[in-house]
């Protein structure tokens, strides 16, 4: 079995992609050092997959330690890197520490990946390397705009770094800009767990609809959008975690055209966030009796993607609707109310 390093492995997206790398017979460690996540997904993935997957608590910004990842096993035949901070929101407010995190991390990990001469890199890039998009649905090919937030610069300035390393051709890497991965796995054994108040719009959601929160706003709904308020594109996270397991057997399979490949990892429907609500609303039976607030710093006005490339070229396939999404989300949060101890320690956290 190809072994697999996936950073961030005990995060939400991370959890997700172990799984689907693990039915597909790959073998998988993991770093995370889980300032922002928890070991709990880890007895998630050992329960749908009945594999024990060995997570290394290592900041990637030391390099020594990260390093020593490496040399304990050099057999590495891909990384796919998640491991980053995201709250767009708190990366407006605090940018040196999105700069320090995310790019020193980043540069840690390629030089090891260079020095180790692992042949392929994944990276977990994001639509807002996009900006502020002139047209819709964007393309691979849309123009880079300036990015509305650090966070969005670091993935900028990451998928610069990745070229240039490609460039020398002994590693082959992929590029997946996803847009707004939602939901949780169908076992409801892993789902998205934030620690702290949730920056995104579905966590917000369950946890508001669960009384684990005590308020929830709408951020803007002046927009010129069809309601005023966002238009993001909800993608199922098993679907964007199975992309990532195409994505390394696109490289294994030397099916790339580039050293360097780039896919967008979306639905391809633009919704609005008013929208995502009366979904959540359907599916659940809840009516939220949610607030109405100004804009948010560092938010675009809408953007979905054009996914033609990621099928016809990774032969991927997107299998859950809107309401699947939010079904699991809402299975999910439920679970958890059910599990006494990571309630509690969320309910700690918020409060």
């Amino acid at each position: 079995m190809a072994k697999i390093l996936v950073t961030g492995g005990c995060g939400y997206i991370g959890a997700h992609t172990i799984v689907d790398l693990i039915e597909n017979g790959f073998d998988v460690i993991s770093i995370d050092d889980n300032s922002r996540s928890t070991p709990y997904l880890l007895e998630g993935i050992e329960k749908i997959t009945g594999k024990k997957v060995k997570n290394y608590k290592v900041n990637l910004c030391n390099f020594d330690e990260t390093q020593a990842v490496f040399a304990e096993h050099p057999d590495i035949t891909g990384i796919i890197h998640f491991a980053a901070y995201k709250a767009v929101g708190e990366s407006v407010e605090k940018p040196m520490l999105y700069f320090e995190n995310n790019i020193f991390s980043l540069i840690n990990l390629l030089k090891c990946t260079s020095e180790f001469k692992v042949p392929y890199f994944v990276f977990s890039s994001s639509c807002t390397v996009y900006g502020s998009p002139d047209a819709m649905p964007v393309t691979e090919q849309s123009p880079i705009k300036p990015a509305e937030s650090p966070y969005g610069l670091t993935k900028q300035m990451g998928e610069q770094f990745i070229e240039e390393i490609a460039k020398l051709g002994e590693t082959k890497c992929i590029l997946l800009r996803y847009f707004n991965p939602v939901g949780a796995h169908p076992s409801t054994l892993i789902g998205e767990l934030p620690l702290g108040k949730p920056a995104n719009l579905v966590p917000a959601i369950t946890q508001f609809a669960i009384g684990k929160i005590a308020n929830m706003q709408v951020h803007g709904t002046d927009y010129p959008t069809k309601d005023g308020s966002c238009v993001r594109d909800y993608i199922h996270v098993c679907d964007i975690s199975h992309a990532h397991t195409l994505a390394v057997q696109y490289l294994m399979e030397s099916r790339n055209k580039s050293n360097c490949d780039v896919f967008n990892l979306g639905t391809g429907n633009g919704v609005t966030v008013f929208e995502a609500i009366e979904a959540f609303e359907r599916v659940s039976g809840i009516k939220l009796n949610y607030g109405k607030g100004p804009r948010r710093p560092g938010d675009v006005v809408a953007i979905y993607a054009n996914n033609s490339k990621a099928i016809t070229e990774l032969k991927w396939e997107i299998k859950y609707n809107l309401d699947a999404m939010m079904k699991t989300a809402w299975d999910w949060e439920l679970r958890l109310k059910n599990d006494e101890t990571i309630f509690a320690q969320q309910n700690a956290v918020l409060n």
